[in-house]
């Protein structure tokens, strides 16, 4: 009995090595499942056409390009939800990765990030009630136009002429709205997005003038190693989204059939 006793232990002990050495070898032969790899991405989800909510579902132009990018990577995406102001403050301090929210590149941004390839161009325009007496950037001087906080459309008329007053607004909804009000003299946002607004809302809105600047859309990604990572990955993926048509058929899905992918 105290042999058989002796020799089940023995065996007992023998299956019990090989299955920790089969355990040991499965790891170093990468039998474990990866660890999934995750991008955090800020959208406001108040942008129409570029980053909405639509039955629930976060939609829109940056952000199908974001996920299309980032499917083809292997990422799974992370939405973080946020005014702009507020989104382009945690890319600063890191706690997201990027944000596809039609940020544009500027010279003082570019100091800040590491930007991707462009995936579109914007240029900025105003609106007005289409009641008011206002045909070109001449007749706002001196006149009220609501801007989003943060955005570089605001920055842009400021520059273009100190004369017209700009008033921000944490979102495009509020910014939009006080123009279809009257309770502001105009509205400034890319010509694109005004476009899609105007067509999907039926708005009392038309442009004043032409386009008074243009400028490149793309991800912004912090100046780091991750993200010096992360926009060279991006920018091979963005130039085949290019050249197979991609970004041409999302622009027009979402920009009234219009191509914001190429530089007019």
């Amino acid at each position: 009995m105290k042999r058989k006793f002796a020799l089940i232990i023995s065996m007992a002990l023998l299956l019990f090595l090989a299955a920790c050495g089969g355990t040991n070898e499965s790891k170093e032969k990468g039998g474990e499942t990866p660890e999934k790899k995750v991008i955090r991405a800020g959208s406001t989800a108040q942008s129409y056409p570029n980053g909405y909510e639509e039955n629930g579902k976060l939609v829109g132009f940056d952000v199908e390009v974001l996920e299309k990018v980032a499917a083809n990577l292997g990422y799974e995406v992370e939405w973080v939800k946020s005014d702009f102001a507020g989104l382009m403050g945690q890319l600063e301090t890191g706690k997201i990765d990027t944000v596809a929210n039609f940020v544009a590149v500027t010279p003082e941004r570019k100091e800040k990030y590491n930007f991707s390839e462009t995936y579109a161009y914007a240029g900025a325009t105003i609106v007005t009630h289409k009641d008011n007496d206002y045909d070109s950037l001449e007749d706002l001087k001196g006149k009220t136009v609501s801007g989003v906080l943060g955005s570089n459309n605001v920055k842009n008329l400021e520059n273009y002429d100190p004369e017209i007053i700009p008033k921000t607004y944490e979102t495009r909804d509020g910014a939009m709205n006080d123009a279809i009000n009257k309770r502001v003299d105009g509205y400034v946002n890319s010509k694109s997005s005004l476009i899609a607004e105007i067509e999907k809302g039926d708005l009392p809105l038309k442009f004043v003038g032409d386009p008074f600047v243009y400028e490149d859309i793309a991800l912004p990604f912090m100046k780091n190693e991750q993200g010096e990572k992360l926009s060279k990955e991006f920018n091979a993926e963005i130039k085949k989204l290019r050249e197979d048509g991609t970004l041409t058929e999302l622009s027009k899905k979402y920009f009234a059939n219009e191509d914001i992918s190429v530089k007019k």
